[in-house]
């Protein structure tokens, strides 16, 4: 689908013609530079490959440094492949704003939610823990129970919640537009973007 890569600047709230309070979050959309056009004689398929975010040089290697500098630009941090864009509109080093979404109501954020690391039960799916601890038990109070029956199937099954790695995994949710800001590149949308504050997000329509 056609998009953009942005970056989760924070949230705010906006009052809608009701006052009523709307939660937002901040992106910077843009603008993205069209680093390279993939075609079918070529590549097999059509996509745009955009770019986003400057990158300084001394932390770029040559293949990027001229990578980029064929479409007339300097190394960027971020990119991305977007496909659903007409064929022959855009060419290599065309910039692309925010302004692409002026026609769209409802855009799907794709973003990488917070790594936490290894976690157990209770943090990662919220059980309530076992045990009393008001009866000496002081070494089961966060321990995740029963795993499953013991004659048969004597193992246990695909799927049961258990501790392990928290976050750090890709999330996409479809937000409405609230507001556009093209003077600023900003992008204000309806309700939390998964990631931190200054992580990249892609949006497409």
């Amino acid at each position: 689908m056609q998009g953009l890569i942005g970056k989760k600047i924070g949230m705010t709230s906006v009052f809608n013609e009701d006052g009523k309070s709307i939660p937002c979050t901040v992106l910077e959309v843009g603008p993205c530079v069209v680093s390279q056009v993939k075609t079918v004689e070529k590549d097999g398929y059509s996509a745009l490959q955009l770019s986003f975010d400057d990158k300084k040089e001394k932390a770029s290697n040559k293949a990027e440094i001229g990578h980029f500098k064929k479409a007339g630009t300097g190394p960027k941090r971020k990119i991305a492949e977007f496909v659903g864009f007409e064929e022959g509109k855009y060419k290599r080093g065309d910039v692309i704003t925010v302004e692409l979404f002026n026609d769209d109501t409802y855009l799907d954020v794709r973003g990488w939610t917070k790594g936490k690391g290894f976690q157990g039960v209770i943090k990662r799916h919220g059980f309530g823990g076992v045990g009393d601890s008001t009866h000496g038990q002081h070494n089961r109070l966060r321990a995740p129970g029963s795993l499953g029956a013991s004659s048969w199937p004597s193992r246990v099954m695909p799927g049961m919640k258990m501790a392990g790695q928290k976050g750090g995994k890709q999330q996409e949710t479809e937000l409405r537009i609230v507001k556009i800001l093209p003077e600023s590149n900003l992008l204000l949308v309806k309700g939390a973007v998964p990631g931190p504050k200054g992580g990249y997000v892609i949006i497409t329509k």
